[in-house]
């Protein structure tokens, strides 16, 4: 069977490896823009998680005719906040400062706020570009609250002080495959993968 070919328009490692475990390779050939030799510069300047993604996939699939191209966008909204960290959450207080820096300073901009007023979501917008042209978006969030100290040495980014309600953890002290299952990026994964298989259907 020739695998269909996925180009995903990122060059985190971390960001593939969930996307291989949760999209699954025995359908797909799975290649990030770097493998896929690939090279964009993209403004994600779009208001939205759903606009920043689809500015990614587009822009790329320009170079990658004949291919399915996925984007995502994701980030942290904490309702304290006004929903920051939101759509710059990769950029804020910087590109390149640590998250570390980042997740110590909305832990300390929530200082004396109890649990039900730390409320939280991570939010993941994934798009695709079918090889026909046309494209499609979807979401996919997780609920939780921050917590008031980093936990656990599985996840990424701003994992550490994302708790879940039901087990008070973070998502980066449960083990990968049961993040996956519950993720925002997992969960949007699954809704654009049924996305692509209708898609097919309906040309076959």
């Amino acid at each position: 069977m020739n695998k269909k070919k996925i180009i995903f328009a990122t060059g985190n490692a971390n960001k593939m490896r969930e996307i291989r475990e949760i999209l699954g390779e025995d359908e797909y050939e799975i290649l990030s823009m770097k493998e896929a030799g690939i090279q964009v510069d993209v403004e994600e300047n779009g208001a939205t998680f759903e606009e920043n993604s689809l500015i990614k996939s587009r822009a790329i699939a320009l170079k990658a005719p004949g291919a399915y191209v996925l984007a995502d966008d994701s980030g942290l909204e904490v309702d304290a906040l006004d929903k920051e960290p939101g759509v710059y959450s990769a950029r804020y207080m910087g590109e390149d400062t640590s998250y570390d820096i980042k997740n110590k300073a909305i832990i300390d901009r929530l200082e004396g706020l109890e649990k039900e007023k730390r409320s939280a979501r991570f939010v993941c917008a994934v798009s695709c570009v079918f090889p026909d042209g046309s494209d499609a978006v979807v979401r996919g969030t997780i609920e939780g609250y921050i917590g008031w100290e980093p936990m656990g040495e599985h996840g990424f980014g701003y994992d550490p002080i994302f708790y879940l309600w039901d087990k008070d953890v973070s998502t980066a002290a449960i083990p990968p495959e049961e993040k996956n299952s519950i993720s925002h990026r997992g969960n949007a994964l699954r809704m654009i993968k049924k996305v692509m298989e209708e898609h097919e259907n309906s040309c076959n």
